[in-house]
Order: C-alpha cells, then structure tokens, then sequence
C-alpha cells in the first residue's frame, strides 16, 4: 500500500507519497522516477517519504512550501522524531540511493552524500499534518509497470526526435545541393561568359574563325 498526498495548492501540482512499511519502502526505492526526491528523519527511524517534481525539475526546484510540506510529513511518520523538536529531516534525489545486498528490507545509503541535504523542523505544525492527511489517497500500485511504461514512452521519445533529427539533416542536405546547383548554372549563364550576336558581328574575325577558336 502507497499513501498519496497533495501539497499545498499555492505551491503547484505536486504529488507526495510514502510506503506503508518496509517493504513498500523497498518497492519505492527500487522503482523510482528520476524527477522524486526522497525524504526522511536523520538518524531515526521514519517513513519513506517521496516528492514527484515535474519533468525537468530538479532538488534545486523545490518551493518552501513544498519542502515544508514533505518535512513535516516524515516528521509526524516518525515514533520517535514526532515526539521530539529540532530534529534534522535529510533529502536528495531517489538517483542518489544506493541498495545493495547486504542492507536490510528498506534500508538505503547514498552514492553520494555531498548530494545529501538536511533541513532543519523545530517542531510539528498540526496546522500542516492535517492539511495533508485530508487530501490522503491509499493506493495499492503496480510500481513495476509503472516504471517501465515510463520507460517505454521515454524511448519512443528519443526514437521519434532521432527520426526528426535524421529528416531536418535530410532537408538541409538537399537544399545545400540546390543552392550549390543553382550557384553552378548562374555561373554559367552570367553575360560576361557568353557571347552575343552582336559582338559576333562586330569581331573582325569571321564565323568559321570564331568556330575554329572555340574548337
């Protein structure tokens, strides 16, 4: 089961969303999108907490509001950490997970912790948490083919902007001929390369000479 959020309307559409346990955590963590950015309560124990920015968004695009928003968020899903202030609430893209073998169901690390970063909750602002709570959607996701679906529309993207690409080089190859072709037989028609009757008329040489010399 996945829980669904809206952020504060101010702030824009955005989704946020969470695990039900560990497990869900796992799935999350493994099917991700590159546009979430993960949540959660330093050094305690809390839920998985994801914002989905828009495409093209990155960790630098996120409002107050919104960052607001998913701090609290793992603040109140957390035993311990609701039940303390000034607590730290660590963040970064869902890219810079790191999973591996040896790590338990849901557990993660960063594959680098420069990106990591930490903002600070003085306390819960119930004000928040239950804006939050009403908007809540339980949800049981198909993750996988979500992800892969995404996939494949990307694919079809970079397919259809690779033919649009080959077209326009295409066009601009032929029109490059043209002009090239045009240029050729202006040059070839311009007056002062061509003879005229008139300068025929007027050379003192004869016809058969002029023949003789073009010959």
């Amino acid at each position: 089961m996945v829980f669904y959020f809206k952020a504060r309307p101010e702030a824009g559409d955005y989704t946020i969303f969470m695990g039900l346990d560990k497990h869900e955590n796992e799935e999350l963590i493994k099917y991700g999108f590159p546009e979430d950015i993960w949540f959660h309560v330093d050094k305690m124990s809390s839920a998985h907490v994801y914002v989905r920015l828009q495409k093209g968004q990155t960790i630098d695009d996120i409002s107050e509001g919104v960052l607001e928003d998913c701090a609290q968020l793992v603040k109140a899903n957390s035993i311990q950490g609701n039940k303390v202030n000034n607590i730290d609430v660590v963040y970064t893209p869902w890219a810079n997970l790191k999973k591996t073998a040896s790590m338990d169901v849901g557990q993660v690390g960063f594959y680098n912790p420069k990106m990591v970063r930490t903002v600070k909750v003085e306390k819960r602002i119930n004000e928040i948490v239950n804006r939050l709570n009403r908007t809540k959607v339980e949800r049981k996701p198909d993750l996988k083919a979500e992800r892969e679906a995404v996939n494949a529309a990307e694919r079809a993207e970079r397919k259809q902007h690779l033919r649009d690409k080959k077209r326009r080089e295409e066009m601009e190859r032929l029109e490059k001929e043209r002009q090239l072709e045009l240029r050729s037989y202006k040059g070839l028609m311009v007056s002062e390369n061509m003879t005229s009757n008139k300068q025929i008329a007027t050379t003192s040489k004869s016809l058969q000479e002029l023949e003789e010399d073009f010959m």
